[in-house]
């Protein structure tokens, strides 16, 4: 994997929602209605780093999780970064499905 450029993170967070560029990564802030909801959508998104080999920083809070994607070993966004936003926001959808009653 390579570093990517600025266009190909303008056109990223263009497409995105609430996502963030600062300090060389790329962040975002779910919000849950439990802190429950917050540690499930952690296990899950642990699950997909595991599964892809790319691990996000993330910050616990109440019912809020700060996600952000670099690759540290490249000093910057990669493309395995922005697929790894996607899938986040993907499992973000299906909990938030999911737990509607």
């Amino acid at each position: 994997m390579t570093i990517i450029s600025k266009n190909e993170i303008e056109n990223f967070l263009q497409n995105s929602n609430d996502w963030a560029y600062l300090e060389n990564s790329i962040k975002k802030d779910y919000q849950f209605g439990s802190y429950m909801d917050s540690i499930e959508f952690i296990n899950r998104l642990a699950k997909q780093a595991e599964l892809n080999n790319h691990h996000p920083d993330m910050i616990v809070g109440w019912c809020k999780i700060k996600v952000s994607f670099t690759s540290h070993d490249k000093g910057g966004l990669t493309n395995q970064c922005l697929e790894m936003a996607k899938l986040a926001d993907s499992e973000y959808k299906k909990l938030k499905f999911s737990n509607i009653k």
